[in-house]
């Protein structure tokens, strides 16, 4: 086992096997830490955005992710406060499919998907799972490593460059002196497998309703007659909420309108709830070095929630850039403050966007307007399909709520 490498990626999970991949493309030696071993549960809402197949793309691996155990996603509903709802199809008759297309999503729970993309990551790369990061390790006033421990034993690992991926609660983050948590910039969610529920089928739903506004109940068929249940919310909102998120997606799922198609489902689990650092704000992500990645980064979009796309993004950046360091030898702020830059210059517009349309979301008013429109205009549907399968980057369609951006932009 070797101690010494261009670069040492601290966290499993998306954004740091990603960083791996594409190091490998390129011919560099990384190594991989994660407190966690695998296969392990991560709460989310476990769908793939159109960017997340993109970058997938890239890495080859789509194939294979689309054979793993989930549901395949032909079309998003979207529900307003009053429950008027339309279907958005992914593979729209009336667009002519090229390259740069999408026809179908997925749902695919973490467990399965972070498993599947760490055990592409370790044959290819070294991985050390069950190694607790601990302390930075500097000399000559510059990094150099890493220490921490793994099965009680203390070790040093070295190289010039440290990919901080190691999520919301990044310990690089807090080692680093950066961010502390901002209640107006992070969301809270709460996730909970059902089994039973009716009317899955191939959809997902985001539903606007009274219960979570100006947040959203979620509703994704995860395979095997099990849906993921879930609602998202800002922390300063739910913060004035007296009640509890258990009990607010407890009024959701007992309401009128969901009552039925809960009546014979069975929880899997106790409600699992997680902080969200939202891209609302260009976050510090990089200093001499090190680059933060993905939800580290808080480069989670505001309005939807959805990170591993982003995720994706940074490690592609992080990696250009990191092999421009390792070529010139240069591992100072400045240097990788082009990665800063090359992330905001792609993710940048859409989390303005989002950022804006979280503040709007808040107005019940508005957003049965909007989603009523909808529902009655085929016109605005097929634009909407239409724009939802695309993948490429300068269309930002990187998820299924994108629909509303077109509608308020």
């Amino acid at each position: 086992m070797s101690n010494s490498y261009d670069i040492i990626i601290i966290g499993a999970g998306p954004a740091g096997t990603s960083a791996a991949l594409y190091a490998h493309k390129l011919g560099l030696n990384t190594v991989i830490v994660d407190k966690s071993t695998f296969p392990r549960d991560k709460i989310c809402g476990d769908a793939l955005s159109g960017k997340s197949i993109r970058y997938m793309k890239e890495l080859d691996i789509l194939d294979e992710v689309s054979k793993l155990k989930g549901s395949k996603i032909k079309r998003v509903t979207f529900g307003s406060p009053s429950h008027k709802q339309f279907d958005i199809y992914l593979s729209n008759p009336h667009h002519t499919h090229h390259a740069g297309t999408i026809k179908e999503g997925y749902v695919i729970p973490r467990e399965t998907f972070d498993n599947f993309l760490f055990q592409k990551a370790q044959d290819i790369t070294e991985i050390r799972p069950g190694f607790n990061f601990s302390e930075v390790i500097y000399q000559d006033g510059k990094i150099a490593g890493i220490k921490g421990t793994q099965n009680k034993q203390k070790h040093e690992i070295f190289a010039p460059i440290i990919l901080g991926c190691d999520g919301a609660k990044s310990t690089l983050v807090r080692k680093m002196g950066f961010y502390a948590e901002n209640e107006e910039n992070t969301a809270i969610a709460i996730r909970c497998y059902y089994e039973g529920v009716k009317g899955l089928s191939d959809q997902i739903e985001l539903h606007f309703v009274d219960e979570v506004l100006p947040g959203y109940f979620w509703l994704f068929p995860a395979g095997d007659n099990i849906a993921n249940v879930g609602i998202g919310l800002s922390k300063k909102q739910a913060k004035k909420d007296e009640r509890k998120l258990a009990e607010i997606l407890d009024e959701v799922t007992q309401s009128k309108y969901f009552k039925d198609r809960f009546s014979k489902s069975k929880r899997l689990e106790n409600p699992k709830g997680w902080s969200l650092p939202l891209g609302r704000v260009k976050r510090p992500s990089f200093g001499d070095g090190f680059m933060l990645l993905g939800d580290a980064a808080g480069l989670i979009d505001p309005f939807t929630g959805e990170g591993i796309g982003n995720a994706m993004a940074s490690a592609k950046f992080a990696i250009e850039i990191s092999a421009e360091a390792l070529k010139k030898k240069d591992f100072s702020k400045k240097m990788f403050s082009k990665y800063h830059q090359l992330v905001w210059d792609e993710l940048g517009p859409e989390l303005k966007t989002s950022t804006k349309l979280q503040d709007i979301a808040q107005y019940r008013i508005l957003l049965n307007f909007v989603i009523n429109k909808a529902s009655r205009s085929k016109e605005i549907q097929d634009i909407i399909s239409g724009m939802l399968t695309r993948e490429g980057p300068r269309n930002k369609l990187s998820n299924p709520l994108f629909y509303l951006k077109v509608l308020f932009s």
